[in-house]
């Protein structure tokens, strides 16, 4: 029969078993997911270990809980992870006794914002999905008559006498073609996945040399890997590109820093919930960098084909990148404000692939 814990792995509350002495026993998946660790590691350390602030707040609560030797609840509660990033958590701490004394305690961390962060994502998720429907039907209207004015140009080349008139049927015919492969570009890898058990390190180890040989020592690249990852199920060459786009994109931006940084993070998420599915463990990796950060106004609409804010960028990098890793069945986020920006790729560990549109 499953303990306790293993039934517990399938909530989405977050769970947590103290001693006495507020060290860790026991933590379910919500748990871990909910403040980025991983249960393999926090087995025995102070609840005060799991977040990057003191917590003086939560410990106090924790102890007058096991003082009092009743249930109390708190609301709201801030947490700072390692991280860096902050979250209010309802928390509810009941004693565990034994022999009428309190021999630990049943910490319960429900996120105040998460069933906002589901509204976000299944929003962002309709409007990944809107984006590629306007992109179809464009590229549809685009290349048909595009075909017709490549092939009317070859025919008039053919009639014209004079070979210095041809030049002009030449640049029509080149600038069809490009207009026709920037068409194609917008649209994204257009072949079904080939996919194939991969280690995420390795595809992220692959684009760092690549990064790292392009700026030469303009930028520092940071690793924090969980080895514990692991492999998925990807295609690696789709999945390279979109890892790509997105450091070369922290790249282009942060590299106008004094001190140029980007750092490249891994870790797991149990009971993620992508769209209206929910995943038993999903991949994280995180993209961050030291640069100026995105433009409030902007941020909405990076996905969005030719949106950018450089003036020599073609604002497709960042759009192909979510449509690769949108049919790996994953989701691409961004949060920014200056001296840090991080993309979040969340790919799930058991995958549906998308057909090719």
């Amino acid at each position: 029969m499953a303990s306790s814990f293993d039934i517990l792995d399938h909530m989405t509350t977050g769970v947590i078993a103290l001693d006495d002495k507020l060290s860790v026993q026991e933590i379910n998946s919500a748990a871990e997911a909910l403040l980025e660790v991983s249960a393999a590691r926090t087995e025995g350390l102070h609840i005060s270990q799991l977040l990057a602030e003191p917590t003086i707040e939560l410990v106090a609560h924790l102890r007058e809980t096991l003082n009092g030797n009743s249930p109390r609840v708190r609301r709201s509660l801030p947490l700072t992870l390692h991280a860096g990033q902050e979250i209010h958590v309802d928390v509810i701490v009941t004693p565990v006794l034994q022999d009428q004394s309190p021999a630990g305690l049943l910490v319960e961390l429900q996120a105040v914002d998460r069933l906002q962060r589901i509204s976000r994502e299944e929003a962002l998720l309709n409007a990944q999905e809107a984006t590629r429907a306007v992109v179809r039907g464009l590229a549809h209207e685009i290349k048909n008559p595009l075909g017709g004015v490549r092939g009317a140009a070859q025919l008039l080349a053919r009639e014209l006498p004079d070979e210095e008139l041809a030049e002009y049927t030449r640049i029509i015919i080149r600038e069809a073609d490009r207009l026709r492969d920037l068409v194609d570009r917008m649209q994204g890898p257009s072949d079904r996945p080939s996919v194939e058990n991969l280690n995420i390190h390795e595809i992220l180890e692959h684009v760092r040399n690549l990064v790292e040989a392009e700026s030469g020592d303009q930028i520092t690249i940071n690793r924090d890997y969980d080895p514990s990852l692991p492999e998925l199920t990807a295609d690696r060459s789709q999945l390279i590109q979109a890892v790509l786009n997105i450091v070369r994109n922290a790249m282009q931006v942060a590299v106008s820093q004094e001190e140029c940084e980007i750092i490249l993070r891994t870790r797991s998420q149990r009971q993620f919930t992508i769209g209206n599915q929910r995943h038993r463990l999903v991949c994280r990796v995180d993209i961050l960098d030291n640069g100026p950060g995105i433009p409030e106004h902007m941020l909405h609409a990076i996905f969005v084909p030719m949106v950018t804010g450089r003036a020599e960028g073609t604002g497709l990098g960042l759009s192909i990148a979510q449509s690769i890793i949108n049919r790996h069945g994953g989701l691409l986020e961004c949060d920014s404000e200056p001296g840090n920006t991080r993309f979040t790729i969340y790919l799930p560990l058991e995958t549906e692939y998308a057909e090719a549109s």
